[in-house]
């Protein structure tokens, strides 16, 4: 009774999550259910809210600062003044107070002009670093789902190698209940089959291991599965290289913008040697039945300038100097590594598409290959070594094929990606 349920709720959470019918994604499939589930862009999508914030802080220095105070305190006694030997009190006892007061900066040598102008940088640095993660996400779903497909083929390849051994292994039977041939041929095909079986569950397991990291890249439930458009591989030349295009990646583009932002923390942070000068203003209540006068309303302009606080401004601003230098350094370094990145994958899409065509030719002449041995062992003039040695070849040969072919596909998206194109 206890199997029987796990069994039927396993088989409900299977129904929930595995569709009724199995449906077919496209590439751009994957690629948009990537965008809306994959998790580690819906965290880095935060990042921008963050941003947004910052902008308001930074903007925040346009306006005034008001505050409210209120309270109540209570004395053992009020304080009193002597005056010709007697004593007065100057204040009650128990009192109440209230103050509202409202301080502006009038002129700060635009401290805050590159305080906001540094925040409204990074925020667009922020964007650009969410788009340049969702690229380098795109191309993980692109290789993930020709992964798929890749493992697929080699997993039919597989089948076929398994078929062809089996009837290999019923030749070798029959000519050996003939006495044809001798047992050890029989013995060679069943240990070569075994091998080949082995292999075959191998490529079944890399097909499910690709299922799963293509459903991690999308949000989905490992246990989802669909079928995958089969659409036509690209057999064109590889994409040209434009170098110049290696600007137009959002990581090269926010970077730039982080060098522009550290400028504007140098100036903000080198502007905290001069004064502020500053309005000031607001009302006081303090009940006090000894006076006239309990509210006062006041208004002050002024200049405030710092003299000494341990060195702590001439520290920050050669923190803010040493941030621009650092970005600075990984704008430049950012930019030897797209060039190198453009040029690996633009050369490894030129050398898979050599192997391709190479492999297609290789496919034909493997399979005549095949069919020459298995003719001739039937004749009696060849052995059964060659016929499972020509068999294994074909399988290799169509394991390179696929291979190189959908590897062209992956570094073709690669380069694409390289280019700000993906």
């Amino acid at each position: 009774m206890k199997r029987l349920l796990t069994s039927s709720i396993f088989l409900l959470f299977l129904s929930h999550w595995l569709p009724a019918e199995a449906i077919t994604l496209s590439l751009n499939d994957c690629l948009a259910r990537a965008a809306s589930g994959n998790r580690s862009l819906q965290a880095r999508g935060f990042d921008g809210a963050i941003s947004d914030q910052n902008i308001t802080l930074a903007a925040s220095g346009y306006f005034p600062r008001v505050d409210l105070q209120g309270g109540y305190t209570a004395q053992l006694a009020p304080q009193m003044i002597r005056f010709n030997n007697n004593t007065l009190p100057t204040q009650d006892a128990d009192y109440g107070f209230f103050s509202l007061t409202f301080d502006q900066i009038l002129y700060d040598f635009g401290r805050r002009d590159a305080r906001f102008k540094q925040a409204a940088l990074l925020r667009e640095a922020t964007a650009d670093l969410y788009k340049g993660e969702e690229k380098e996400l795109f191309l993980q779903v692109v290789t993930g789902y020709y992964g798929i497909l890749r493992n697929r083929k080699l997993l039919l390849a597989g089948d076929d190698e398994v078929k062809r051994l089996e009837e290999h292994r019923r030749v070798a039977q029959n000519l050996l209940e003939q006495g044809v041939v001798t047992r050890n041929d029989l013995l060679q095909a069943e240990v070569r089959l075994a091998g080949s079986r082995q292999r075959r569950l191998s490529a079944a397991n890399e097909v499910e291991k690709a299922w799963l990291l293509l459903n991690f890249l999308t949000g989905d439930h490992p246990a989802f599965r669909a079928e995958l458009e089969e659409i036509q591989p690209d057999v064109g030349d590889p994409l040209p290289l434009n170098e110049d295009a290696v600007t137009a990646r959002p990581e090269y583009r926010a970077e730039v913008k982080s060098v522009e932002a550290g400028k504007s923390d140098v100036v903000e942070n080198g502007k905290a040697f001069y004064p502020e000068l500053f309005l000031k203003g607001g009302a006081e209540y303090l009940e006090n039945s000894t006076v006239k006068e309990q509210t006062l309303f006041a208004a002050t302009v002024g200049i405030r300038f710092n003299i000494f606080e341990g060195n702590a401004t001439t520290a920050r601003l050669r923190q803010a100097v040493a941030r621009r230098s650092r970005d600075e350094a990984r704008l430049n370094d950012l930019t030897a590594r797209f060039e190198l990145e453009l040029a690996v994958a633009g050369r490894d899409a030129a050398v898979a598409k050599e192997r391709r065509e190479v492999t297609e030719l290789a496919i034909r002449q493997a399979e005549e290959n095949v069919r020459i041995n298995q003719d001739r062992y039937l004749e009696k003039v060849g052995t059964a070594t060659d016929v499972i040695d020509a068999q294994t070849l074909l399988t290799q040969t169509r394991v390179d094929y696929y291979t190189a072919l959908y590897d062209f596909q992956v570094a073709q998206a690669r380069v694409k990606k390289a280019r700000g194109e993906l």
